[in-house]
């Protein structure tokens, strides 16, 4: 997105109106231990309505699949800066995003500037199906729009199998009826990653430094499940290219105890990807 001056404060000021009214709700859930009965029009805001109403659902949300799941041993407390509209109250034209927000006590619908026509039209083809909410978030001081997007699923009746082999030497290998084969990632890097994560880990546990560890920690499972997502979604688009309608995977019974026997030590023991793999293509999948 390429708002103005002036739009980047208004989405500023909602981001952060909408997280706070959130996290009181939650935090009003959490003292009476019960869902809110509140109504847009009990919610003191700087919002327009419709974005006041989706920040209740939000926070009812919230409320019941973290806190109260967790027995209010977890409260939540969202700090991101995020706002949130229904597909009811926005509208796009491939060169602006029409949005309401809340100018001189009245809403008022502007215009923001936004890139969502890409390479080969492919938000273009997205944006043609069931539309959900719009997200807008910061990050790295650029603004970006997420729109969820309901795609209608077609069971495939063709013939045609591929299978998918995964290992930790090569993470991925797949093998079509007609015996085209394709190797996807690399183990060797993945092997080295690890090694390296592990590596600092140890150091900043020698020095204590346990607040840097926990974001360490989040910076490898980050890392790690961009490289899932990209072999899976590398398979996915192989098996298209192949006009391939089922897709098998390997029996991964009992799997832990192979992978043990079989590594040379635990610095090159890689088999937390190979089950990510395993859920990414299941999800994938289907």
């Amino acid at each position: 997105m390429l708002p103005t001056k002036e739009q980047a404060c208004l989405l500023e000021q909602s981001s952060r109106e909408y997280i706070k009214v959130i996290n009181e709700l939650v935090s009003e859930m959490v003292e009476a231990k019960k869902s809110t009965k509140k109504s847009t029009k009990d919610v003191l805001a700087n919002l327009p309505s419709a974005v006041k109403n989706q920040a209740i659902k939000d926070a009812k949300s919230v409320f019941s699949t973290k806190v109260k799941k967790s027995k209010y041993k977890i409260v939540s407390i969202l700090k991101k800066s995020v706002c949130v509209w229904n597909n009811q109250n926005y509208s796009f034209d491939f060169t602006r995003i029409s949005i309401p927000f809340m100018v001189n006590g009245k809403s008022t619908r502007l215009k923001i500037r936004a890139l969502l026509v890409n390479k080969h039209n492919r938000n273009y083809d997205l944006l043609k199906h069931k539309l959900g909410t719009l997200r807008i978030t910061k990050k790295s001081r650029k603004w970006s729009a997420h729109i969820s997007v309901t795609i209608p699923t077609t069971e495939k009746t063709g013939t045609k199998i591929m299978g998918v082999d995964l290992g930790l030497k090569v993470p991925a290998v797949a093998v079509t009826d007609s015996d085209k084969v394709r190797f996807f990632g690399n183990g060797r890097r993945n092997k080295y990653m690890k090694r390296k994560f592990r590596s600092v880990r140890k150091q900043l546990g020698e020095v204590k430094k346990l607040h840097a560890i926990r974001r360490f920690n989040d910076k490898e499972q980050r890392w790690m499940q961009d490289k899932d997502h990209k072999i899976s979604r590398e398979i996915i688009d192989f098996a298209m290219d192949n006009h391939i309608s089922v897709i098998r995977l390997e029996q991964l019974t009992n799997i832990r105890q192979t992978a043990r026997t079989s590594r040379k030590n635990e610095k090159t023991y890689t088999l937390g990807h190979s089950i990510v793999y395993h859920n990414l293509l299941c999800t994938k999948r289907h």
